[in-house]
């Protein structure tokens, strides 16, 4: 248990220090509001996660290699959040249109709900990323869609 809140907290951070050097003009904390819940989300370089954390959830790490982070969180009536499970899948896409689809692996704290999928990138690459997430299955998925530059380390 505590390697896996090592490992929440250290994308936490990473992913803070990622958005702020690289993608300027775009807050650290970033979630869209979809009804009733939140999706954050993230993306950063493999290469900021620890090697042990990294295989122990079977992550590849690699100096070019990015992950995308997703959380959900559902607004219950008293302004409280709690964590929900959701189906998530995505793609991400460089200029040229070559598009990689990725495969999201949960990891679930009980407390906390994080899905984690990934891709590759060559060097000062600016990448759009479409991720859909789907927390209740009884009505749509909410289309997100960003753009990060990736720089290899």
């Amino acid at each position: 248990m505590k390697r896996v809140s090592q490992f929440i907290l250290r994308l936490l951070s990473i992913a803070s220090i990622t958005t702020l050097f690289f993608v300027g003009s775009v807050q650290a904390a970033q979630f869209v509001s979809y009804g009733d819940y939140e999706i954050h989300y993230n993306a950063f370089n493999s290469s900021f996660v620890e090697p042990d954390v990294a295989k122990s959830y079977g992550l590849q790490r690699g100096k070019r290699r990015a992950m995308v982070n997703i959380s959900v969180l559902r607004l219950n009536g008293d302004g409280s959040k709690k964590p929900v499970s959701a189906l998530v899948k995505g793609s991400a896409e460089n200029l040229l249109q070559q598009k990689q689809n990725m495969n999201f692996k949960k990891v679930d704290e009980g407390n906390a709900i994080y899905y984690i999928g990934q891709f590759g990138f060559s060097d000062d690459m600016l990448m759009r990323i479409a991720v859909e997430v789907q927390p209740d299955p009884n009505k749509p998925a909410y289309n997100l869609q960003f753009e990060q530059r990736f720089y290899a380390d």
